[in-house]
């Protein structure tokens, strides 16, 4: 998971949509504002541009009129992670909170090879760092039957970025190739490092795990 800023102000139809009997939170230019700020990705797993889509709540509103029209309270989600957070999982870290210092509360790796598991692990103890390393060992490895085959196929794309990831990794450190190429190289590095990036997370921590790359690298975090 990595940090997504919250647009501001809320879309005012939100206050619109809460005092009628049956109002509708994806009012507006609430679905367009939402995708933009989690630059179209599933807050969760960060796959982007989903083919299910869901507006999750972060915090369950289980009927509080509040929260479910709360603009801070709206995220992107895919079916497949919002179909197994559900009301599960509510004490979780905030990707839209600065202060949680996401990136350097949770590991995400995977080896680059077939049918490998998704590991997750906490840096530090709090109870919402373990809470989400719960949700992501389910997303990423599956709990039921179809679950898990979902996350098997899940797992297959964090597959396909991490060995194109690490082909440009490879190519940038091998001596040999002109500058263009190493710009170009370079280029596509940068882009898998950003946050509108496919699976941001595995492919910083694959940076940080290397002290070179990490002083090299590091800086194009956005």
């Amino acid at each position: 998971m990595v940090y997504f800023e919250k647009s501001q102000p809320s879309p005012d139809c939100l206050d619109i949509e809460k005092a009628k009997s049956s109002g509708d939170y994806k009012c507006g230019d609430v679905l367009t504002r939402i995708k933009d700020d989690f630059k179209n990705k599933c807050y969760i797993c960060e796959y982007k541009e989903p083919i299910t889509i869901n507006i999750e709540h972060f915090r369950p509103h289980k009927g509080n009129l509040n929260l479910k029209f709360k603009w801070e309270n709206l995220f992107w989600s895919c079916g497949h992670c919002n179909n197994i957070k559900l009301d599960n999982f509510e004490d979780i870290i905030d990707c839209t909170d600065i202060d949680e210092n996401i990136e350097n509360r949770i590991k995400l790796s995977m080896k680059p090879y077939p049918k490998e598991k998704v590991i997750v692990e906490a840096l530090d103890t709090n109870s919402s760092t373990l809470s989400t390393v719960k949700l992501l060992e389910d997303v990423f490895n599956g709990t039921t039957k179809l679950k898990t085959i979902e996350a098997s196929n899940l797992r297959n794309k964090v597959l396909e970025d991490i060995k194109d990831f690490q082909k440009h990794l490879i190519n940038y450190y091998t001596d040999g190739f002109d500058t263009d190429d190493k710009n170009y190289f370079l280029a596509e590095i940068k882009r898998h490092l950003k946050k509108s990036s496919n699976f941001t997370s595995f492919k910083r921590n694959i940076i940080r795990d290397n002290d070179e790359m990490r002083t090299d690298l590091e800086k194009y975090f956005d």
